[in-house]
């Protein structure tokens, strides 16, 4: 099994099979929970992960904020690595949106 790398969408080049597949692909309204690919892709992600339901999220940073938003309330600070995404490259999205601090700390690989 290759690893999927999704670190950026400018990383992985599309094949024709998988624009094929986009061109193909049944799509509905996702503002309105209508859209069944998005749904299939939950599914499958729930699945993978041994979890009932997943949401997904247009973006890692988008995921990275609503992952904190989920366990901190306006106010709080959050330790996050000193080399971490969220903390050098989402821009204070997580103060601005959430009104939380992220204080950094020193870490190893994304260990704390």
């Amino acid at each position: 099994m290759f690893p999927i790398d999704l670190k950026s969408d400018t990383v992985t080049r599309p094949s024709q099979e998988m624009r094929r597949a986009m061109a193909d692909a049944e799509v509905g309204d996702d503002v309105y929970n209508e859209d069944p690919t998005v749904h299939r892709l939950e599914e499958k992600g729930a699945s993978l992960t041994g979890k009932e339901a997943a949401l997904y999220l247009a973006s890692g940073t988008m995921g990275n904020i609503v992952a904190l938003l989920t366990h901190c309330s306006r106010g709080d600070a959050a330790i996050v690595g000193a080399d971490s995404h969220i903390l050098n490259y989402e821009g204070g999205g997580l103060s601005a949106l959430g009104g939380i601090l992220p204080l950094a700390a020193n870490d190893s690989s994304g260990i704390i």
